[in-house]
């Protein structure tokens, strides 16, 4: 198949508009463009350009207009259902895409894409210089395939290609040539394209025939005569041949359609590099752009410096960054410095976890185009250098600018140096104006508001793997235009989004709530928390033992031994060997799915499958925290410092990573194990303050329901009042399970669970689970019209927000995809309910750091997860602590409905006692 010849790439640009669309998960932009299309186009073609790297590339498009074949047959393509509006719309800017990397497109009305691809393999078949790749979404186009025409075209997925030659279409086909494609669609027809052929032909009989008699026109000149032909199919012959000839006239391809064609014209000259940096910019593709022929290159590091200031080449503005390393140099950066009242800060350090690592250098800016990059070995030499910087960032009049500045604070923290004057985070206000986008690295953003493609640090330091450098391993010569270049964007960054809050309303939020919080969270990872080594090695053997128990007991359930963790070989033990049935199973693309929720599904149907679930669990927990906490123990405070994330969650929430302390199952015995871990030090104890049921009175202020109100004012549990309700008992005669059961009510029916996904969580009927949430509207009546409220008014708004103005736009709540309406359906009845107890969290964070801890060194606030606070105490505070900070939380914000706190206390984060 391979050729040295020269490529010649012609795209079926709507074919693929159709794949890619149904292959790529649904992909918005910010303003709630669908995209995905688009993006899997170019993925596509890149790929293509990539693996083909073709002399000559040209695309075809289907215009509107009916074609030649409906003039011959009405009901051409009738039966294709018609797409969502978001695939059309996609059309558009993937055209402009096409032109804008110079590639030529065909389309002639009254015929098809196909036909111009053929057309345009037809007349390059005469070049025996030129191999013709047809890339394609379909099929139709295999009729073509030839000594120097092959199809490329797409499997399963947009990753998943294959090509196919004479020799491929021969093995998908059991011995067909291309060319008898034509006359195959003529006796079995094309459903698809409503091609009728002969009713009563498969696949099987046409392939039989055609191997009999090589065309159709030979069969109807020899079929009567055939004793190899049943009777039923020589009828079926006689009684459709019309509809078999005018099948064979529509499934043909024309390649003789009127175009004016020149090979040089579809010669590759390269993109057209402002207009495809746009349109990347529009459709926020920037993970796109450095794959781009003729960008790749040119996107490098273009710059040489001689020692302190960089010129930069090629396509980059023209800037001004300095490299500071001499005291000449630091002393006229100085005298500009200090008269600053707010500039944008960033650091190079060696390591990701600003607790371990060693700072490399500073980077300032102030104004657009011009930045400084501070050597930190320059620094370090020269102590009185380094206490005038100190000052200045000391100076809690100064203000400082960062992206992620958090993290740059705690680097410098780290090195000895303390920061005030902490005033705007481009990330966090990033992610207020967009809560749900995720591409809120520097790079991303830059590239979305400037369209500029920053430097990519593994051009610096190299990919990641065993080669890649530490930034303390470059000389400050290699670093300073990367990082002046931060420091440069994060300062303009700043200067368009300081108007965006403003203009967004969201100027309190932000200032109020969201940058004093970053001090908070300084405080808390700098704080960190104690781990009890000894207990979790306890618990390490204990658990191996466990696990080696369950190993035992699976072989012994399946007879024999295999890896577990293998979802191949799982999938031969349960459904070949013990044969364990599927129906209802989740499929994927290497068969059955045994992921937990596939397994909860077959408990009882073997025992094997409770032992795999509980060596699941076990064995996920002993990687995820077991081992792994100790590992993160920093080696000078001997605490483990969780990072908490502001900007990860559409709702508002904090996440915590390395480690992730959120996700640690208390609902289990081995979780609950793991939190025993988590201690105070000698004479202090853990105080925690947890919110009783926030996100549920919440609802009950936002949706005004009186009898949901009256059961907090009560101050009943509101699980036990909704379960006396639905099972009609007495509060005191509800049980634990009855408890349990309504719990998954009250929260289920408030995000849209229905009777089958209760049904589930409860393991009770569909029946009876819809028989729940019919009481449960009666109980609640206010509910369902909160509900309904709040979807019309997010679909007519475009957003949804929280009592404290905090807003998510939903402009997906009018698409006409379902898929994609139903998410935004439900993230518009989280948010409100969600956000705003996460708001409350973070007040209340503000509250008890301005008014308890700032008064009491001795009392740090360590974590907080979901709607909890853990705190360390002097055991001989206990009880004043714990007092003031009930009334701070409780206090906080006045809603409909008291909020409570549950305050509790121990050596450890297991066992606690109320107090």
């Amino acid at each position: 198949m391979a050729s040295k010849k020269e490529k010649f790439i012609i795209i079926d640009g709507n074919a693929l508009l159709h794949r890619a669309f149904h292959a790529v998960p649904p992909l918005t932009t910010t303003d709630g463009r669908l995209v995905n299309a688009v993006y899997g186009f170019v993925t596509i073609l890149l790929r293509v350009m990539k693996e083909l790297k073709p002399r000559y590339v040209a695309t075809t498009f289907d215009l509107k207009t009916p074609t030649f074949r409906h003039a011959q047959y009405e009901e051409y393509k009738a039966t294709r259902v018609k797409q969502p509006d978001e695939l059309y719309e996609q059309l558009d800017p993937i055209k402009k895409i096409v032109r804008a990397f110079n590639i030529p497109i065909y389309e002639v009305a009254g015929y098809e894409a196909d036909d111009l691809i053929g057309t345009v393999s037809k007349k390059l078949d005469a070049n025996k210089e030129i191999d013709t790749y047809i890339v394609t979404g379909d099929l139709d186009t295999l009729q073509l395939v030839d000594d120097n025409t092959f199809v490329y075209t797409l499997k399963r997925s947009i990753a998943d290609t294959i090509v196919y030659d004479e020799r491929a279409v021969k093995e998908k086909y059991q011995g067909l040539r291309p060319d008898q494609l034509i006359d195959f669609k003529a006796l079995r027809g094309d459903p698809s394209d409503n091609i009728p052929g002969i009713k009563g032909i498969g696949e099987k009989i046409a392939i039989d025939l055609l191997k009999q008699f090589n065309t159709l026109e030979n069969l109807y000149k020899k079929y009567e005569q055939s004793g190899k032909i049943s009777a039923r199919i020589k009828s079926l012959l006689q009684e459709y041949k019309q509809d078999a000839l005018l099948s064979k006239r529509l499934a043909t391809i024309v390649t003789k359609v009127p175009i004016k064609f020149n090979l040089a014209d579809n010669e590759f000259k390269g993109v057209d590099r402002k207009k495809v940096i746009e349109l990347f910019q529009d459709l926020e593709f920037k993970s796109l752009l450095g794959k781009i022929p003729d960008l790749e290159e040119v996107l490098k590091v273009h710059y040489q410096a001689d020692g302190t200031k960089v010129k930069a080449k090629g396509h980059r503005e023209k800037v001004d960054y300095i490299l500071i390393k001499d005291q000449q140099s630091f002393a006229k950066f100085y005298k500009k410095l200090s008269s600053q009242k707010i500039f944008a800060l960033d650091t190079e350090t060696s390591d990701l976890d600003p607790w371990r690592a060693e700072m490399v250098g500073l980077s300032f800016a102030w104004e657009a185009g011009q930045a400084y990059y501070l050597d930190w070995k320059y620094l370090r030499a020269d102590r009185l250098a380094r206490d005038k910087l100190s000052k200045i960032l000391a100076a809690n009049k100064i203000n400082k600018v960062g992206h992620n500045i958090k993290f740059d604070v705690e680097a410098l923290l780290t090195s000895g140096i303390r920061v005030a004057g902490i005033y705007f985070d481009t990330m966090v206000a990033a992610y207020l104006l967009n809560p749900g986008e995720r591409q809120l690295k520097l790079d991303n953003l830059v590239f979305s508001e400037f369209g500029h493609q920053m430097i990519p640090i593994e051009d610096l330091i190299g990919k990641k793997g065993k080669g890649q450098l530490s930034m303390k391993e470059l000389a400050a010569e290699e670093i300073f235009y990367y990082a002046c270049e931060d420091a440069d964007y994060t300062w303009r960054l700043y200067e368009v989004m300081q108007r965006n809050i403003k203009q967004a309303d969201l100027n309190d939020l932000f200032f109020e709530m969201e940058m004093p919080l970053i001090k908070i969270l300084i405080e808390m990872e700098k704080n960190g928390i104690k781990l009890d080594e000894k207990f979790l090695a306890t618990l390490d053997k204990a658990v191996a033992q466990e696990i080696t128990a369950l190993e035992k007991k699976i072989y012994r359930s399946a007879d024999c031994e295999f890896n577990i963790s293998s979802p191949k070989q799982l999938k031969e033990i349960l459904f070949a060997k013990l044969d364990i049935p599927i129906e209802g199973l989740r499929k994927t693309k290497t068969g059955i799915s045994t992921a937990a929720s596939e397994l909860e599904k077959m408990r009882g149907l073997h025992p094997i499958i409770d032992f795999i679930s509980d060596y699941r669990e076990l064995t996920k927990l002993q990687s995820t925290y077991i081992e792994a906490l100790p590992k993160l123990i920093n080696p000078q405070t001997g605490r483990v410092h969780t990072s908490f994330n502001q900007t990860i969650t559409a709702t508002g929430r904090l996440s915590s990573s390395d480690p992730n302390l959120q996700n640690i199952p208390i609902r289990t015995e081995l979780g609950r194990k793991i939190r025993q871990a988590f201690v105070a030090e000698p004479g202090n104890v853990l105080l925690t303050a947890d919110y009783s049921q926030i996100e549920l009175r919440v609802t009950a202020h936002l949706s005004e329901d009186r009898n949901m109100i009256d059961t907090f004012k009560k101050k009943l549990d509101i699980h036990i009042a909704t379960a006396a309700f639905i099972y009609d008992l007495p509060l005191e005669k509800v049980t634990a399970d009855q408890r349990r059961k309504a719990k998954e009510v009250n929260f289920g029916v408030l995000y849209g669970m229905g009777a089958f996904g209760l049904a589930e969580r409860t393991g009770i009927s569909r029946t009876q689970a819809q028989e729940f949430i019919d009481k449960y509207f009666n109980q609640y009546p206010q509910m369902k019209k909160y509900r309904q409220q709040v979807l019309a008014q997010a679909a007519q708004a475009g957003w949804v927000e929280t009592l404290f103005k905090r807003r998510r736009y939903l402009p997906e709540l009018n698409s006409q995809i379902a898929l994609i309406r139903q998410a935004a359906e439900r993230a518009a009845i989280n948010l409100p309910v969600q956000g705003t107890s996460a708001d409350i969290m973070k007040l209340a964070m503000i509250a008890v750091q301005e008014k308890i801890i700032s008064c009491q060194s001795d009392v740090k606030l360590l974590l907080q997860v979901h709607d909890e606070l853990v705190l360390e105490v002097p055991q001989n505070k206990l009880v004043i602590v714990g007092q003031s900070l009930k009334n701070e939380m409780e206090q906080v914000t006045k809603l409909k409905v008291p909020l409570v706190v549950e305050i509790k206390a121990g050596r450890n984060w297991r066992q606690l006692k109320e107090i």
